[in-house]
């Protein structure tokens, strides 16, 4: 197991990572912020599915699923009809116009990404999206109550390094 300074680390880390989600952030076209970004990627990941599906891939409520799905649906870049399993459910799927607005996200992504990391080996930035993947993984079910971590007691608290958000 890691010693406490590298878990520290990794703390700052994640805090100063949010330079790097800024900075993709402003990549987006001014009409399509983050929230709605990652509902168009979603279904252009796993296709159709229902808005309840979407909520818990995205991790938030019904509600803010409900506003992101509005904002993307007023711009012709999703389509909501009934599911015909569940008349009262509906199935969202990507336009071809959503399609085209995640194919110009992606393509400016890959650009940043290949210029910010141009001194990088190729086995490197693998080395990097393996890694980041296996983190990602370790916290899939972070909402579950066995996944929570133990409560700590006073003198931990007390000595604990607060995690700073960005």
């Amino acid at each position: 197991m890691a010693e406490k300074a590298q878990y520290e680390e990794l703390i700052r880390q994640f805090s100063a990572f949010g330079a790097v989600k800024r900075e993709m952030g402003r990549l987006l076209p001014s009409d399509c912020p983050g929230g709605s970004a990652a509902v168009m990627t979603l279904l252009g990941r796993h296709g159709d599915m229902r808005m309840s599906k979407l909520a818990e891939l995205l991790a938030v409520d019904m509600s803010v699923t409900s506003r992101h799905v509005a904002h993307v649906a007023e711009r012709g870049w999703i389509e909501r009809f009934p599911d015909p399993a569940d008349k009262r459910s509906r199935i969202l799927r990507l336009t071809p116009e959503g399609q085209e607005q995640l194919d110009e996200i992606a393509e400016r992504s890959s650009q940043m990404l290949a210029h910010r990391l141009s001194d990088w080996s190729d086995d490197e930035v693998g080395q990097l999206s393996r890694l980041m993947a296996r983190l990602r993984a370790s916290f899939d079910d972070c909402r579950a109550p066995a996944a929570r971590p133990p409560a700590l007691s006073g003198d931990e608290q007390s000595t604990r390094t607060p995690a700073i958000t960005t």
